[in-house]
C-alpha cells in the first residue's frame, strides 16, 4: 500500500495514502485503520481518519516514533493497495422523510435543478452514499458524492439552529445533523434515528470508510419512529 508519513505534534503523526477526494482512497484509509488498531491497539491513542489521511495519536510514556513507524510501516506495506470489491459491502440504512416541513431548502434545490421534489427525493435516496470523515460536531459524517445535479452551495448566511437529524446537501456532499446545531447546509429532511449519543458502546452511528443508503419513509413512518415536528 502506497502511504506517507508526517510528524503533525509531539504525539501524533500523519498518513496519507493521496492528494485528492476519491472513494478507492477512502476504503483504502479505512482498511488500514482497521489494521493499524488490529496490530497496533493500545499503542495508539486514538485513531482519526479523514479525506485522504489518517492521523495516529501514541502515548509519550510507553512509544515513540522511530520504533512506532517501524511498525506502521511492517503493517501497511504488507497490505494490497487496491481492496478488494465487496469487502465493506453492506450500506447501512437511514430512513428519511423528504418533505418541505422538515426540509425546508428541499423547493429550492428542486427549482435550482429544474426538477420536480419526487424527482430530487429519488436521485438523493438511490445512491450509496461513503463516510468521507467524521467532524465539525460529535457524529457528524461527510457523505459522498450526491448527483451531480444536486449539487448545491451552502446557504449564504448559516441558521442559528438546525434541529438533530435534519438531513442536508452542500456542494457534492450529504451530512445529517446528529445534534441540534447552528449550520449552512441546504436541509431537505430529516431521520428519526438517533446519530450520535454518548451512551452507546459506539456514541456515532456512522464511522469513515463505512457506506450509508438513504430510504425515502412517509411522516406517519417518522413519527412511529421517534421522528419530531417542530
Amino acid at each position: 500500500m502506497h502511504w506517507q508519513c508526517q510528524v503533525t505534534g509531539i504525539d501524533t503523526l500523519t498518513l496519507y495514502f493521496g492528494d485528492r477526494i476519491d472513494i478507492a482512497l477512502i476504503e483504502k484509509i479505512r482498511i488500514a485503520a482497521d489494521a493499524l488498531s488490529n496490530k497496533l491497539g493500545l499503542r495508539l491513542v486514538d485513531l482519526v481518519p479523514s479525506y485522504t489521511s489518517l492521523l495516529l495519536r501514541y502515548d509519550l510514556l510507553i512509544d515513540d516514533y522511530s520504533s512506532l513507524l517501524i511498525d506502521i510501516a511492517a503493517v501497511l506495506n504488507n497490505l494490497p493497495d487496491h481492496p478488494a470489491e465487496g469487502e465493506n459491502a453492506g450500506a447501512i440504512d437511514i430512513p428519511v422523510f423528504y418533505h418541505p416541513s422538515v426540509g425546508p431548502d428541499l423547493e429550492a434545490i428542486a427549482a435550482r435543478a429544474g426538477l420536480s421534489i419526487e424527482q430530487v427525493i429519488q436521485r438523493h435516496s438511490r445512491q450509496i452514499y461513503h463516510v468521507f470523515a467524521i467532524g465539525f460536531a460529535p457524529g457528524f459524517a461527510y457523505l459522498g458524492e450526491v448527483p451531480q445535479d444536486l449539487e448545491t452551495p451552502r446557504l449564504a448566511t448559516p441558521r442559528a439552529k438546525v434541529p438533530a437529524g435534519s438531513l442536508g446537501i452542500a456542494d457534492r456532499q450529504t451530512a445529517i445533523y446528529p445534534l441540534a446545531s447552528p449550520g449552512g447546509w441546504n436541509l431537505i429532511g430529516r431521520t428519526p434515528l438517533t446519530l450520535f449519543d454518548v451512551h452507546r458502546e459506539q456514541p456515532s452511528l456512522l464511522r469513515a470508510g463505512q457506506q450509508v443508503r438513504f430510504r425515502a419513509i412517509t411522516r406517519d413512518e417518522f413519527l412511529a419512529l421517534g421522528g419530531q415536528i417542530e
